[in-house]
């Protein structure tokens, strides 16, 4: 580290008065008597110029002077004489010298979401260049990347609003986590809003948080924001922008709450750079007139916050003793990551084999429910209940709660000061430009090495669904055993148990993606923490129970933090119930979801199956193949645990294309070759063993009888998506009623050629069927029944001898007479004759 670097550091933390004067003694004892005091340090260190530092102090005892060491620092900036490091900005961003502040209120009544009418308007700004500009922030384009930052910003003069009528709304957002760009008056009581993306990116418009004076009660104003850039939002399900009045907070005690009428999500505009644009619109009437208001996409929870709150910790004599503040490190704009130590202190061995917990927050700068749930865990766990107490003495906590202060200051949505987003960079080596994600990381795997890491989550907030629920790691089959793989989503089963108005677990997904490879998350997760989650508020209200169709407040919100202590407690409890409890339900669950798969993967039929089974290379045992029943039951457990997982769209797909190839090939190349001399036996074999094909689903419609092992082809796979589950029954069906269903079925319905009228015309096929009949009829009587590879016995079970053939006939339909076995040889022919006309067409 450079000396400027350390003099940077010195001069971010507080230094007491006690550590000034000991700094005046030490500069006048160096002025009066500095020869002197060289000698007494030659003689006790051993050198002969005296080190400039401020670490050794000089004490006058006994006249005379006596070195020590100066005592430890309030480490890290943490100071008991004073606030802690103030708030620094990048140099260029213009910050108001007003300091804002919001009280802390729940509504006493649920608030509802908004129920669309069907009348909301969808306003279309097409020119705005003649209109007035009411606010305009440039500041934020003046550095292509972040360069330095300063205490309080740019020290320049501020712009004022613009003021050009008494009627005009006066905004501002140059106040910490402000966000807005750019305000145009569009109508008298209309306007315009463009919100600034994160800083160093032109993207990720999502949060805003602005100031309105000089407004007028009982006005209706619109108010339009028209740059968004998601195509789905919760404002589409029924969520309402936030309002503070601070009239209201000063005369009846009223904070934020969820305001809005005619509430409209939708698609605007192109941008300049070509993407697709979105516009939230709301009307609202102000309460007060000459009123100072709020708005905000959720509940703000400012760098401030944080640290008001912790300051308040350090300074209790009681929740100090067991909650240990330090600095993880400095972020680029050398604001501080403050990391939390919570447990019990121990006073003997038994402490050292505590587990530890991890907990991380705000990694996402306009998440700000993260840090709301963040708060309601810090309360419960520095509360003095006795399960609080119980957790302290039994865990070790490590608690991050805000990952990215940079972009919580300047107000953005998703990146640090870097232009990067933290949470997809904990794999990246470049401490500089990532240093909160990059220390957490390396704190994690240093405390790792100390003790067992048993939970590890990351709280996030999320703009497109309901409730609050997990991402988890996949623990799948193919790399891990069944209870391991249950064993990760026991604690959110739990969580959802404990609060099952708010968090839903058929919402958890445990799977890891290849773009959230680089997520606290899933690194945790390789590293070794089983138990490694992210937890996702809602922007907007719950779906669930007594909540339903309501908002979430900021009590809903801390109340999390509650459950998640509590499940942590069920989760660890030495009574295993609940824990086995919950396993045994998973496996249920489990069971379900692999039979649902099972039934709804309809890209491979149970024929296709069954002619892939007899085209393996092992042998085939004649007696399982003649059972229809049997073979059927072992096929369906075949099939069950063939196909475990869906298939992709992409997958499914190719698997259709090459059906369709296949059945190209068959009624082309295969036609080709029969009318080149292939016998009809030769052809029967050799179409059996294939894929199933239009040949072969023509061909057991004529004569299902060759192959009893197989059921009809009209009984596909996509027909059992009714049924819950597969069954012997729903797969297997009785040989006499399939039989008598095909067996008196017309080759007129199954060919091209209907009309009688068209058989005249082609009497060269014709004139061959009296021929083609009698040596088919020849062949099969001479083939043999002694099968020697798999062709052969698909051949022998299907065109054997007359006497297999008869065996085979009397076993599916003991009562068909001779007449109906052959006109089925009759038809056989026909077929022959039909495939030449398709070669000759």
């Amino acid at each position: 580290m450079s000396e400027d670097s350390e003099k940077e550091d010195y001069s971010d933390r507080t230094i007491s008065d006690d550590d000034e004067s000991d700094e005046d003694t030490l500069i006048k004892f160096l002025d009066e008597d500095i020869h002197h005091c060289a000698l007494l340090t030659a003689d006790a260190l051993g050198d002969p110029f005296f080190p400039r530092t401020t670490q050794i102090l000089l004490e006058y005892q006994l006249g005379r002077w006596v070195p020590r060491l100066r005592k430890p620092r309030d480490l890290y900036g943490v100071s008991s004489s004073g606030p802690l490091s103030p708030t620094r900005w990048p140099y260029h961003c213009e910050v108001i010298d007003e300091k804002v502040k919001h009280i802390d209120w729940t509504p006493l009544f649920p608030e509802p979401v908004y129920v669309p009418t069907g009348l909301e308007i969808e306003p279309a700004y097409s020119n705005t260049s003649e209109d007035t500009v009411v606010y305009l922030a440039e500041d934020a384009y003046k550095e292509p990347c972040f360069v330095y930052s300063r205490v309080g910003g740019n020290r320049t003069p501020l712009k004022q609003p613009a003021d050009n009528c008494d009627n005009t709304l006066m905004f501002e957002a140059r106040f910490e986590s402000g966000n807005l760009q750019k305000v145009v008056k569009v109508a008298e009581y209309e306007y315009q809003l463009t919100v600034r993306p994160d800083l160093f990116t032109n993207k990720h418009t999502q949060w805003y948080y602005f100031q309105v004076t000089n407004t007028r009660a009982d006005t209706a104003y619109r108010f339009t924001i028209v740059n968004f850039t998601k195509p789905a939002s919760l404002y589409n399900r029924g969520m309402r922008p936030l309002f503070y009045s601070e009239k209201e907070a000063q005369l009846h005690r009223v904070g934020w709450r969820r305001i809005g009428e005619q509430i409209k999500y939708y698609k605007s505009q192109q941008g300049r750079d070509g993407r697709q644009l979105f516009s939230l619109t709301w009307t609202f009437q102000f309460p007060h007139s000459q009123d100072t208001c709020y708005f905000a996409h959720c509940y703000p929870y400012t760098y401030s916050n944080l640290q008001d709150y912790l300051s308040a910790i350090h300074s209790d004599p009681v929740r100090s003793k067991f909650c240990k503040i330090r600095v993880l490190c400095p972020t680029l704009a050398r604001n501080m990551v403050y990391v939390l130590t919570i447990t019990t202190p121990w006073k003997n061995a038994d402490g050292r084999r505590r587990k530890a917990v991890i907990l991380t927050a705000r990694v996402h700068p306009g998440e700000t429910n993260s840090s709301w749930m963040m708060k309601g865990f810090l309360d419960y766990l520095l509360g003095d209940s006795r399960d609080a107490q119980l957790l302290r003495d039994t865990f070790v906590f490590k608690v991050v709660p805000m990952l990215n202060p940079d972009g919580v200051i300047v107000g953005n949505y998703r990146c640090s000061l870097s232009g990067r987003d933290l949470n997809r960079n904990y794999t990246s080596v470049l401490k500089e430009s990532f240093p909160s994600v990059w220390y957490t990381r390396n704190m994690i795997h240093r405390l790792m090495e100390k003790r067992e890491v048993i939970l590890y989550c990351d709280l996030h907030g999320h703009s497109r669904k309901e409730n609050i629920f997990m991402y988890g790691c996949d623990g799948s089959y193919r790399s891990k055993t069944k209870s391991l793989y249950l064993q990760q989503r026991i604690f959110p089963l739990m969580l959802s148990k404990n609060c099952p108005d708010k968090f839903s677990f058929p919402a958890c997904k445990f799977n890891v993606q290849k773009s959230k490879e680089g997520t606290g998350r899933v690194v945790m997760w390789k590293m070794g923490i089983r138990n490694s989650f992210t937890m996702e508020a809602t922007f907007c209200g719950s779906t669930l129970g007594n909540k339903r169709g309501t908002h979430f407040n900021t009590r809903d919100l801390e109340s999390i933090g509650y459950h998640f202590c509590d499940s942590l407690l069920d989760y660890c409890d030495p009574d295993r119930s609940k824990y086995y409890q919950c396993l045994k339900e998973l496996e249920e669950m489990e069971k379900h979801m692999s039979l649902e798969k099972t039934v709804d993967d309809s890209d491979t039929s149970v024929i296709e199956i069954a002619v892939d089974l007899e085209s393996s290379s092992r042998g085939s045992d004649s007696s399982e193949s003649n059972d229809c029943q049997t073979y059927l039951v072992q096929l369906t457990s075949q099939v069950t645990n063939k196909k475990k997982h869906l298939k992709t769209k992409k997958e499914r797909n190719a698997a259709i294309a090459s059906h369709q190839n296949a059945t190209k090939e068959v009624c082309g190349e295969d036609n080709e070759k029969q009318i080149l001399g292939e016998t009809s036996s030769d052809m029967t074999a050799r179409t059996t063993k294939k894929a199933p094909n239009c040949l072969l689903k023509t061909y057991l419609r004529i004569n299902p009888a060759a192959c009893p092992n197989l059921q009809s082809p009209q009984k596909s796979w996509r027909e059992l998506r009714n049924p819950p589950f597969v069954t012997q029954r729903t797969i297997a069906t009785n040989a006499s009623e399939w039989f008598q269903s095909v067996s008196h079925r017309s080759l007129e319905s199954l060919s091209p050629l209907k009309d009688p009228k068209k058989n005249k015309k082609h009497p060269s096929c014709w004139a061959t069927k009296t021929k083609d009949v009698e040596s088919f009829k020849s062949k099969s009587e001479t083939t043999p029944a002694t099968p020697e590879t798999d062709s052969e016995t698909i051949n022998s079970n299907s065109l054997g001898t007359e006497e297999s053939k008869q065996h085979s006939s009397q076993k599916v339909t003991p009562h068909a007479p001779k007449q109906k076995r052959e006109k089925r040889q009759q038809s056989i022919g026909e077929l022959n004759l039909r495939l030449k006309f398709y070669k000759n067409k």
